[in-house]
């Protein structure tokens, strides 16, 4: 799923749009606070991503979840907050919080006012949280794929494209729902968060 790069309204964060926002962080970089679902959450990864990619850092805030953590956004207790859009798409659509750009290639169907982060000024910066379903070492060959067959019929059903839209979701392309697929995309994601992680120092638990 795709996520948003969201903040509060005005006048606490005045800026328009991502360029304008990343200014602003700048500007203001020893007193911006990132809201988070807790240390090693997608949020927090994106935040710090976001941060290698600008130059700056923030103080991050991190709660049980992003359901607390949006909830102090809307209130204006924090001032940024990455999250996967089916979660902030709702807060946009209600004039709650304000969307900068969309953390993938192309907009989401839920949101196509909403530009790409490569159409608003920051090409590259790509984030999907994204789910897969792995089974215990040693699972035999045939219950493997009955199980990814049994996924992939539900992932094509009619119905079920249209509901990830409205969410804001959207499945994996076919060709990429076979368990290769994952294991080569799950490979992709460790090289890439990975030399993020530990120039971070994100320790469990620290």
């Amino acid at each position: 799923m795709d996520s948003l790069v969201s903040a509060r309204h005005v006048p606490a964060v005045p800026a328009k749009n991502l360029k304008e926002l990343i200014a602003w962080i700048k500007a203001n970089e020893a007193n911006v606070t990132f809201g988070t679902a807790g240390l090693g959450s997608g949020s927090h990864f994106s935040g710090l991503y976001l941060q290698s990619l600008i130059g700056t850092k923030a103080r991050y805030v991190p709660y049980r979840g992003t359901g607390p953590a949006m909830q102090d956004l809307v209130a204006g207790n924090i001032d940024i907050m990455v999250d996967q859009a089916s979660n902030a798409v709702p807060q946009v659509q209600g004039g709650k919080i304000r969307a900068y750009a969309v953390t993938a290639p192309k907009r989401l169907a839920a949101g196509p006012d909403i530009p790409t982060v490569d159409e608003a000024g920051l090409p590259g910066y790509h984030i999907w949280l994204w789910s897969g379903m792995w089974v215990p070492k040693g699972t035999p060959e045939d219950i493997i794929a009955k199980l990814n067959a049994a996924m992939r019929a539900a992932l094509a059903d009619a119905a079920v494209p249209k509901r990830f839209d409205d969410l804001g979701l959207e499945a994996a392309a076919s060709n990429q729902q076979m368990p290769e697929a994952l294991r080569a995309h799950q490979k992709a994601e460790a090289d890439k968060w990975w030399p993020m992680i530990k120039a971070a120092d994100v320790k469990p638990g620290g």
